[in-house]
């Protein structure tokens, strides 16, 4: 897959099919409309082509700071990836481009520099200056400017955006089983190992304290969670702690993982934790020996979860 970090960077002699969304989540949905694209670009011997932006609009037409997504650009990148795509284009949304005309996305944007031969487009989709033309204007534009205009049916559409809102509402709420399932793989994320207090070191649970850099990252609801990670080339097992750690006064809110059956120096670099299920709450507790057992016992079922799926 060629990657483009702009819409003018990217020109070909040859047709392209075309799609473009914000594939937030490159769930089992996103999943199924980039199948059929690649599919779709086999049969007529072109390229497939998704075209998507960042930031999200919401965070450049409502300046909507507090938007949670659940990828990183390089984590939508590594996904799309995995699906045969042949070109990803990635276009930074800001005024200027929300200014412009239907048509002049159209003649400029599909046909100028994506020389486009099918477009994949939802039925409800809207485009141009303040949204104003939708699949109808679409259609009229193909058969002006010679390209084919595929839509997507109310129902699969529907499928598409219900993942989406249940996948973001299941995070939020710590129901990680729900979101897994809607996004067809289990949730990541990744952020770099710095220093932490080093209060797991002396209960016996030393933890990696890591730090997402994107804002935007939705991070699952405080609780304790069975996770993994490949480290040093192996899949090794472990538990999180998402919260502020109600046990130790004044703790900071931090992401920690204690690995199982590992040790080594992870100070500096990067880690992807996949996340595989909840355990439970955060918890306070009046005596520190009561937090061991705690952990003990969250130890024995990430364990225990990790017999049972192998």
């Amino acid at each position: 897959m060629k990657t483009y970090s702009s819409i003018y960077n990217y020109h070909s002699n040859q047709k392209t099919i075309v799609t473009l969304g914000t594939f937030d989540g490159v769930h089992l949905g996103h999943q199924m409309i980039i199948r059929k694209l690649v599919t779709a670009s086999k049969l007529l011997g072109g390229e497939s082509l998704v075209l998507t932006f960042f930031p999200h609009p919401r965070m450049v037409l409502k300046q909507d700071d507090s938007i949670k997504l659940l990828n990183t650009m390089e984590e939508k990148i590594a996904l799309l990836e995995r699906y045969g795509l042949d070109n990803l284009v990635i276009h930074t949304f800001d005024k200027d481009f929300s200014q412009l005309s239907a048509e002049a996305f159209v003649s400029e944007v599909l046909v100028k520099q994506f020389n486009v031969g099918k477009i994949i487009i939802g039925y409800d989709h809207r485009f141009g200056k303040n949204r104003t033309a939708d699949i109808h204007d679409l259609r009229m534009f193909g058969l002006k400017y010679d390209f084919e205009v595929e839509e997507i049916s109310a129902q699969e559409i529907d499928h598409v955006s219900i993942s989406s809102t249940k996948i973001r509402k299941a995070l939020e709420v710590g129901d990680v089983s729900m979101a897994n399932e809607y996004l067809g793989y289990d949730y990541t994320f990744s952020g770099t190992v710095v220093s932490g207090k080093k209060l797991g070191r002396t209960i016996g649970y030393p933890t990696a304290n890591i730090q997402i850099p994107e804002n935007y990252k939705l991070v699952p609801k405080n609780g304790i969670y069975i996770v993994s990670s490949v480290l040093d080339g192996s899949v090794v097992h472990g538990m999180m702690s998402v919260g502020v750690n109600p046990t130790f006064k004044n703790h900071p809110y931090t992401i920690e993982v204690n690995f199982l059956d590992w040790e080594g120096d992870l100070y500096g670099k990067a880690v992807c934790i996949s996340i595989h299920d909840r355990i439970r709450d955060e918890e306070r507790f009046d005596q520190l020996d009561l937090l061991i057992e705690k952990i003990q016992q969250d130890e024995l079922i990430t364990r225990k979860y990790f017999i049972e799926h192998v």
